[in-house]
């Protein structure tokens, strides 16, 4: 008996289907079940093909390139329609795909296989209908989308892994997972799910010639389907003893392939049978195709980061050792986008003086050369400071240094990057401050920087005004002038980059207003912060570094957008910050003496003839500094006093004026005490100005508005002084500054000429 007879019997008919040739040959049984006339017959692809389902036909190929790629066979469900579109029956295919190879080197397939009719149940019978488009076939359109967003928002190995865990396929959800990974010639596991801890003890450290199924998957990029112990124990026996005690009945492994290189293995593993058909084979393999891109993804975004941390942290300095009386905290927190690499940069040098040094600076741009610079730049910095110079010494250098170092980089690039931006000056702006633990006095060299900030014991916070000169880089040779004050015990001074104050849509002003606010409002006075205890009055140990973590939070954490500036908000720039603080009582860094003084606040400022434009500086410093004071008349009349006292200092001598402002006492009772000194021996004296002049003015202001005022000789020069007393009300009776010097007169009211005061005050030059 014939074969072709025996597969008639049974409704079973032969075809191959030549893709190179584009016909379609079928026996006699074939061409009856496609409704054609019983006989053998060769007919072209597009005759064959008007017989399928047009929905089947779309799935064919996917099919038969599954079958292709895993090697295995192709087979499918497919309606057979007459010529006015009914559907005459349901056949199944079972081909298999052979690869022809022409002589120009194409490749084409041919399948070989056969068609058999399946019994349809009737109407009214109670067999289940198997659909061939049904709910099953929308389930796994829809679990894939899910598979494939959910994957693609993981950003870690570690995400990825518990993403495929969570994943729950239509039917057949796996109940063990396994990654392997590929490295040299072994196989390792990456992760896994639904085992024990430990169960991957055995397969770590796998070598590719082991007779186990995922050497061989990554070995040939072919997977393996093995659905019963059988097959496994059959096909690999010398590791079914391995995965025997799982406890597992069928078995799926499939290679993770990323344009065309294997980077590893993925197993599904079962604990009912399955019998892996076409549709489930398709579910898995396409999975297999998104894990594995989804973990392409992941290595490549952690080794950015590894890469970019790396960076940083080498660059970034340890704020060792600890410094006798001072005490440091310092945070970096890189932008947010690309590759988080900026040229934000601190660092803390120790001075062959004793001394020590704190840098903290800004090279433009957020880019790998921005990096690059700044690492080069930091230790130009470093090696300057070493080396003895002072601050403007050191900046001078600095600046020469990058000036030389970008045009070199400029010749160098232009051969060899087409970006105009990455060959283009770059400049960067820093903050030098050389610190005298033993007294406090810092000297201050600045670059286009932002000034330091200064928080004293009370909380006030003042930006000390400081001299500068132009960014380093853009001028090789600079002058940097240095401005010199004292932190006094229990005073934080504060040093940033402009990310700390622009970052969120800020301007410089409503920046420097949350900073302060941060600043303001954190104050330890209220138990024990960070696990620290208070003693006599002072703040925690730990409160300088949760200090820095809540400047960084009113930037970077949730709050911060909820407080965004007038700009646009784009949260772009990296942001370095450091805190040094003096101990002393109230700041909470270390012994706290047993009987604080009264709360005082200073400020001083030096304002030289060459730079009458810091007059506003000294007015902005006032304001800062009686910002709480009760009568805001009396501010203005402050700032008015030393705006008149400083510009006198100016026009009618040849020296600079020194500002020194103290407030000392308790909100509500406090006493503001200002001095401007100069260099000139020659006393103001009272003047009678007509109504129309333009000077002559300033002793008149003096007794109108301070409180008491007075001069005081010195070796060299004279010191000019006002007091005034907070009081809550704008009307008050004037007062006797308690053991004032002699030739001090108590300022009389408003309105009312001073007794006899060209022969109480020394005769005075009076001044606009």
């Amino acid at each position: 008996m014939r074969t072709e007879d025996v597969l008639a019997a049974i409704a079973t008919g032969l075809w191959r289907w030549d893709n190179a040739s584009g016909t379609v040959t079928l026996d006699s049984e074939a061409a009856r079940l496609l409704g054609l006339p019983p006989e053998h017959v060769v007919l072209p692809e597009v005759a064959v093909r008007s017989r399928f389902h047009p929905v089947d036909w779309n799935e064919i190929n996917g099919i038969v390139n599954l079958a292709v790629a895993e090697g295995t066979l192709a087979e499918a469900r497919l309606r057979i329609m007459d010529e006015d579109g009914r559907v005459l029956r349901t056949v199944r295919s079972r081909s298999k795909p052979v690869e022809n190879r022409a002589p120009d080197g194409r490749v084409d397939y041919e399948l070989i296989g056969t068609i058999q009719e399946i019994a349809e149940p009737q109407p009214g019978t109670t067999a289940v209908h198997t659909p061939i488009t049904g709910d099953w076939r929308r389930s796994r359109e829809a679990f894939l989308l899910d598979a494939g967003r959910a994957l693609a928002e993981a950003r870690s190995t570690a995400e990825v892994l518990r993403v495929a865990a969570s994943l729950s396929m239509p039917g057949f959800s796996p109940d063990g997972l396994a990654v392997f990974g590929l490295a040299g010639d072994r196989l390792s596991i990456i992760g896994h799910h639904g085992h024990g801890p430990g169960a991957e003890g055995p397969f770590a450290q796998m070598r590719l010639d082991t007779d186990y199924p995922a050497a061989e998957v990554v070995r040939t990029g072919r997977a393996i389907y093995l659905p019963s112990p059988e097959d496994y124990k059959r096909r690999f026996p010398a590791t079914w003893p391995l995965a025997r005690h799982f406890g597992r009945i069928s078995w799926a492994y499939l290679p993770l392939i990323v344009a065309g290189r294997t980077m590893g293995a993925w197993m599904a593993a079962f604990e009912h049978p399955v019998s892996f058909s076409p549709d489930e084979r398709s579910v898995l393999t396409t999975v297999a195709r998104m894990l594995a891109q989804a973990l392409q993804r992941a290595g490549v975004a952690e080794s950015e980061r590894e890469l970019t941390t790396g960076l940083q942290r080498s660059m970034m300095p340890q704020l060792g050792p600890e410094i006798p009386g001072m005490t440091l905290a310092a945070r970096y927190v890189p932008t947010g986008g690309g590759l988080q690499v900026g040229g934000d940069w601190y660092d803390m040098i120790p001075l062959p003086s004793g001394r020590f040094a704190l840098v903290i600076g800004d090279v433009q741009g957020h880019d790998v050369r921005a990096a690059g610079l700044m690492g080069q730049l930091r230790i130009a910095v470093r090696a300057y400071a070493s080396e003895g110079h002072r601050p403007d010494a050191v900046l001078s250098r600095a600046s020469r240094f990058l000036a030389g170092l970008c045009s070199t980089q400029d010749t160098a690039d232009s051969a060899s990057y087409d970006d105009a931006d990455f060959h283009s000056p770059r400049f960067a702006t820093c903050l030098y401050v050389e610190c005298d633990p033993a007294t406090g006095t810092l000297e201050v060299a600045r670059a286009g920087h932002p000034d330091p900030v200064v928080r004293m014991t009370d909380g006030t916070v003042l930006m000390r005004s400081t001299a500068g000169g132009l960014p380093l880089g853009i001028v090789p040779d600079t002058d940097y002038p240095t401005t010199r004050f004292t932190l006094e015990p229990g005073e934080t001074m504060m040093l940033c980059t402009d990310g700390l104050i622009e970052t969120g849509g800020h301007d410089l002003d409503t920046g420097w207003a949350r900073l302060r606010a941060v600043l303001e409002t954190e104050t330890p006075d209220d138990g024990t912060l960070d696990g620290g205890t208070l003693d006599g009055g002072g703040m925690a140990a730990g409160h300088l570094e949760k200090l820095a973590d809540l400047l960084v939070q009113a930037v970077h954490g949730p709050s911060s957008h909820h407080t965004t500036g007038p700009l646009a908000d784009r949260r772009e720039d990296d942001i370095a910050v450091v805190l040094l603080c003096r101990e002393g009582a109230g700041c909470g860094c270390g012994t706290v003496e047993a009987h604080p003084a009264r709360p005082s606040r200073r400020t001083l400022l030096t304002v030289a003839q060459a730079e009458p434009a810091r007059i506003a500086g000294a007015r902005q410093q006032i304001r800062e500094l009686l910002h709480d004071w009760a009568d805001s008349e009396q501010v203005d009349s402050a700032v008015l006093m030393v705006s008149e006292m400083v510009t006198n200092v100016l026009v009618h001598t040849d020296g600079d004026a020194v500002l020194v402002a103290d407030a000392v006492g308790e909100p509500g009772s406090r006493r503001l005490r200002v001095e401007v000194a100069d260099s000139s021996d020659e006393l103001p004296h009272k003047r009678h100005p007509g109504e129309m002049a333009s000077s002559g003015r300033g002793v008149l202001l003096m007794e109108m508005l301070a409180d008491a005022w007075g001069v005081d000789p010195r070796g060299e020069g004279k010191c000019i002084w006002f007091e005034l007393r907070e009081q809550s009300k704008p009307d008050r009776a004037p007062t006797a500054a308690p053991d004032a010097a002699p030739g001090v007169v108590p300022a009389p009211p408003v309105g009312e000429p001073a007794a006899n005061a060209d022969r109480e005050r020394p005769p005075l030059n009076d001044r606009p």
